[in-house]
């Protein structure tokens, strides 16, 4: 019986991740943590802070995924973007939240700093928020859009705040692994006739090199955890036929 997938797509936003100034860690973080809430990470795409590309991506994206997650570009500056790009993709306006004007004006600034700051507090209508527990503005959610920030604690510190109330997922995904010191060339055709009898299972192979040699970490992902333990033993007993040692890779 094939179970049902709900997928995921990461839209990192920022013209800082492209240039390569900064390293995005967000993605494998959320694929993680998504993982236990059911959702399959199965695609990401990094664009930059331009308005047209971010309302397409996005309106793409939310038709082809059961959810979709932005990190990047709702803090307080100029080219800070994306909460009017995702009202611009949802065909509403972007008003004023109440409860994030009061969060932002608690802190004390002058008049120019608190301006800039409360563009931190316009959500698109219609919009839920999302918390942050870092006790800075939150993010918002709309349908199944999910907007955060890029910065990795803040971001990490929402993603705590999701639950299956919000998020209805599967079943999260598990794996198996086993390595053996055989090249993938060895390994394919019977890795092939593996995986062909088990359809709802992933089986990938990741060649290695090490100082005592070269060889082939085999890697099992999917919601059956008897089905995994199977083509485990199955994976096991091919390297055993060819010769070969297998280890926990």
């Amino acid at each position: 019986m094939t179970n049902t997938v709900v997928t995921g797509c990461l839209i990192i936003i920022g013209n800082e991740i492209l240039s390569g100034r900064t390293q995005d860690t967000n993605l494998a973080h959320l694929a993680k943590e998504l993982n236990e809430l059911g959702v399959r990470m199965v695609e990401a795409r990094v664009i930059p802070d331009v308005e047209q590309t971010i309302v397409a991506t996005v309106n793409e994206c939310r038709e082809k995924f059961d959810y979709v997650f932005t990190t990047g570009g709702i803090g307080p500056t100029h080219d800070d973007i994306t909460a009017d790009c995702i009202a611009l993709a949802f065909g509403t306006d972007l008003e004023m939240h109440p409860e994030v004007v009061e969060l932002i004006s608690k802190r004390e600034a002058p008049p120019e700093v608190m301006e800039s700051r409360l563009r931190m507090a316009r959500i698109p209508a219609g919009g839920t928020l999302i918390e942050n527990p870092t006790g800075g503005p939150p993010g918002f959610q709309m349908e199944n859009v999910f907007v955060m920030a890029g910065v990795p604690m803040v971001m990490q510190a929402m993603v705590t705040t999701l639950d299956k109330s919000r998020i209805k997922g599967g079943d999260p995904v598990r794996s198996r692994s086993i390595g053996a010191y055989l090249s993938e060339g060895q390994v394919a055709v019977k890795l092939r006739a593996i995986q062909e009898a088990h359809l709802d299972v992933d089986l990938g192979s990741y060649p290695f090199y090490r100082q005592d040699g070269y060889g082939t970490n085999l890697v099992m992902r999917g919601t059956d955890e008897a089905e995994l333990d199977v083509m485990l033993e199955k994976v096991r007993q091919m390297i055993i036929d060819f010769g070969a040692e297998p280890f926990e890779s």
